[in-house]
């Protein structure tokens, strides 16, 4: 693989961490901002607010979608105009979103904007990996992950305050400033590195494609009800049906998508498949709360926004103890411990009412935060050490697009739940709505600690080589 490093100059060298770091924090801010905005924004367009699901599912499935192909876009075309490409999507993307004035359009805008925001990390990150060694890698990346950080920490409150002294448009108009300065940016100092490009696997993403879109086409169906049971029912079926095809064609090519070779590391297959589990009721609490907080307890935009800030912090100082807990403890008691924990602080919310003191809902949210930090450290580390350096780029590639898959899927299976026990039941009427926010989060709680039992099936002498090793 040739080195196309001698095309960096300094400048550009100096410039790429920050330019990494400003679509780090675009898609990082853009996914957290819009979940407290949902009720307003339904409201405006004369929607249920759970008729918003399909506005968070179409950019999560968008971005599971597009990032197998991000590697070979980059070696096809260059990091350069991918990237510039990608801050251009996504800020247009975004201020599609801002005009439009009925569901559908504004779910087309954030497909749009999700082909933006799939190729703005990936390529970054790219860039960094082929542009600064070994020992400085750490350094870099590390300096790109804060405005990742700063993203979730700002996003719901930012959302709350901005549809109470604006309106919901502003949600998506904050993106064009920095959109318009990070493409500017990039124009400049993006370096434009491309490398060998290998045969792409066309075939086999068709198929893994039309079924991640069917499955949670079906499940958001069934949910919305927007198309008859029949026909959400058939989706999902023949959603399921193409992703087994996928994998009987994997099989038989020698470059496919996702090689099934990964699934021969022990460690990878538990983590895969656990992530995915792990993830359906996790990945749903960033939808639910902000909802179950205005339409469950009645706080207003601005308020609920704060109350989910603990959430974000009891992450952030979870961070600085999983290199010191899981050499420690391992990684199986770690996630067979952690994951029924975390299904138990999810299926908690039941008893969380008007009646719960203020204070103690945050305390709830922090050490939720802390513990669903914690399970996702160690799924990712898990699944990625054992890989060969062969396969560890496509199993990485494949992490990333079961993490947002997964994510997707809770939200629809959460949004089908509440639908269900919130049915024929008024938006205003939060004392209604509060009884399908108990019964939704019980249910996904109880879902979660499935994954449990996934990882039961680690080996006990991974406690072991938890010690030795660590996460990555």
């Amino acid at each position: 693989m040739p080195d196309s490093t001698h095309m960096v100059t300094p400048a550009q060298r100096k410039w790429l961490p920050w330019l990494t770091a400003v679509g780090f924090f675009m898609q990082t801010l853009d996914g957290t901002i819009l979940n407290t905005a949902l009720p307003s924004m339904a409201e405006a367009l004369g929607e249920s607010p759970l008729q918003m699901q399909s506005v968070i599912i179409a950019y999560m499935l968008t971005v599971a979608l597009l990032i197998p192909a991000s590697g070979w876009l980059a070696d096809r075309f260059g990091t350069r105009r991918v990237y510039l490409a990608a801050i251009l999507l996504f800020t247009l993307g975004s201020l599609a979103c801002a005009a439009a004035n009925t569901l559908p359009m504004l779910v087309a805008a954030r497909v749009l904007q999700g082909v933006g925001g799939a190729l703005l990390m990936p390529i970054g990150r790219l860039a960094v990996l082929r542009v600064y060694s070994k020992h400085e890698l750490l350094r870099v990346m590390s300096f790109v992950t804060i405005p990742g950080l700063l993203g979730p920490l700002m996003g719901p409150a930012l959302g709350g305050w901005l549809v109470e002294v604006a309106s919901w448009h502003w949600v998506f108009l904050i993106n064009l400033p920095v959109g318009v300065l990070g493409f500017i940016a990039s124009w400049y100092f993006m370096p434009d590195l491309r490398q060998h490009t290998a045969r792409f696997d066309w075939q086999g993403f068709v198929l893994f494609s039309v079924g991640m879109v069917l499955v949670s086409v079906g499940l958001q169906g069934l949910g919305e009800h927007s198309i008859s049971t029949g026909w959400a029912l058939f989706a999902l079926l023949f959603g399921l049906a193409a992703m087994a095809s996928y994998w009987l064609y994997a099989a038989t090519v020698a470059q496919p998508l996702f090689s099934l070779a990964l699934f021969k590391t022990t460690t990878f297959a538990i983590g895969i498949w656990g992530n995915l589990f792990a993830r359906l009721g996790s990945g749903a609490m960033p939808f639910l709360t902000p909802l179950f907080l205005q339409l469950g307890l009645g706080f207003s935009p601005s308020k609920a926004g704060m109350t989910m800030i603990p959430t974000v912090i009891g992450a952030m100082l979870t961070k600085t103890l999983v290199n010191k807990l899981i050499p420690r403890i391992g990684y199986r008691r770690i996630l067979i411990g952690n994951t029924l924990t975390l299904g138990v602080m999810i299926a908690s919310f039941y008893f969380i009412d008007n009646q719960v003191p203020h204070w103690v809902l945050l305390v709830w949210l922090a050490v939720f935060g802390a513990i669903n930090s914690l399970q996702f450290s160690a799924m990712n580390t898990l699944t990625l050490q054992d890989l060969s350096a062969e396969h560890a780029s496509s199993g990485n590639g494949l992490l990333s697009v079961v993490m947002q898959l997964s994510m997707s899927l809770g939200v629809a299976i959460a949004a089908s739940l509440l639908g269900l026990f919130s049915a024929g039941q008024p938006a205003q009427a939060s004392e209604r709505w509060l009884g399908g926010f108990h019964l939704t989060y019980l249910c996904i709680g109880l879902m979660s600690m499935l994954a449990a039992l996934i990882f039961a099936q680690l080996a006990r002498d991974n406690v072991k080589e938890g010690r030795r090793q660590g996460p990555a």
